[in-house]
């Protein structure tokens, strides 16, 4: 009997909602692929997981598959399946403010997410773009997007960067107003499947499947209500409430967050990639096709 596939979870995040809907809505079970769901404490055990071979699958972001390739130019991790196709991130100000500019922040007390590198690798990048030296900035740097949902609240910060639902709390309470939807750069290669490529070409039957459950569900996403996923996947988060839970889908749909096919696109690749570079992440090059391998998605 075939052994199933154990996918690792990266860590438990609303925008991570259409891995949480593959399986929930049975597309595996459909697809013809048996998928454990395995968690893990944060993003950088998930990697070591994958490369010792105690999990065949994870989903995480094409950046620690960069870096993995910065580090060992004999690393085997490779990106294959597309979900997360855009950044999740919103700046969220305390006051509205029409017109707003990323160069505005550069007189702003800002206070950024700490818990994983890739929101301040982009958005360093964006201001470096609108001629802001994010180095010179008044940012704190060192507080949990929790902490800082509060401070806004509390007026001690002129902005926060977060995700949903924290970015959504603050706009319905009236409390916070969007000044900027990361999402709006354009593509930038966020969460895909990412395995190693001998489990690519051993299992290829099997995560060809998988890239077909993750077609299904990406279609179910873009049509289904909100207000039904939200339900359907209301155990995933039982403490946030459905009706809110919605509005964040609604939010990031609009937004185009989730990738319309499993292809992951060179175009998202470069724009993080660029991203890394300005960062100083990465010292040096790391081609798209030593980390991303299309050729499955592309039959699926």
């Amino acid at each position: 009997m075939t052994r199933p596939i154990l996918l690792s979870e990266n860590f438990r995040a609303l925008f991570y909602s259409p891995f949480y809907a593959a399986e929930a809505s049975g597309a595996f079970k459909a697809a013809g692929v048996e998928v454990v769901l395995k968690p893990s404490p944060e993003p950088a055990a998930a990697v070591a997981a994958l490369k010792a071979g105690t999990i065949d699958v994870m989903w995480g972001g094409p950046l620690r598959v960069m870096i993995s390739h910065h580090d060992d130019p004999k690393s085997d991790l490779v990106c294959f399946c597309d979900v997360v196709a855009r950044d999740p991130f919103f700046v969220i100000g305390a006051r509205p403010r029409p017109g707003f500019k990323l160069a505005d922040l550069a007189s702003l007390k800002l206070a950024t997410v700490s818990e994983v590198p890739t929101p301040w690798i982009c958005l360093q990048d964006d201001l470096r773009r609108a001629g802001v030296d994010p180095t010179k900035m008044d940012r704190i740097a060192d507080r949990s997007m929790g902490e800082n949902e509060a401070a806004l609240a509390a007026g001690t910060v002129d902005a926060v960067q977060l995700f949903q639902p924290y970015a959504e709390r603050l706009i319905r309470s009236g409390a916070g107003h969007v000044w900027h939807a990361a999402a709006d750069r354009g593509l930038t290669a966020y969460t895909t499947l990412v395995t190693r490529r001998a489990v690519l070409e051993e299992r290829a039957e099997e995560i060809g499947a998988m890239i077909r459950a993750f077609r299904q569900t990406l279609g179910w996403f873009a049509a289904t209500p909100a207000a039904e996923i939200a339900h359907v996947l209301g155990p995933y988060f039982p403490d946030l409430a459905p009706e809110l839970y919605a509005h964040c889908i609604e939010r990031y749909r609009g937004l185009k967050l989730w990738a319309s096919d499993p292809v992951i696109r060179r175009e998202g690749y470069d724009r993080l990639h660029a991203a890394m570079r300005s960062a100083g992440t990465l010292g040096h090059d790391i081609a798209f096709e030593s980390c991303v391998d299309t050729r499955l998605a592309e039959r699926s």
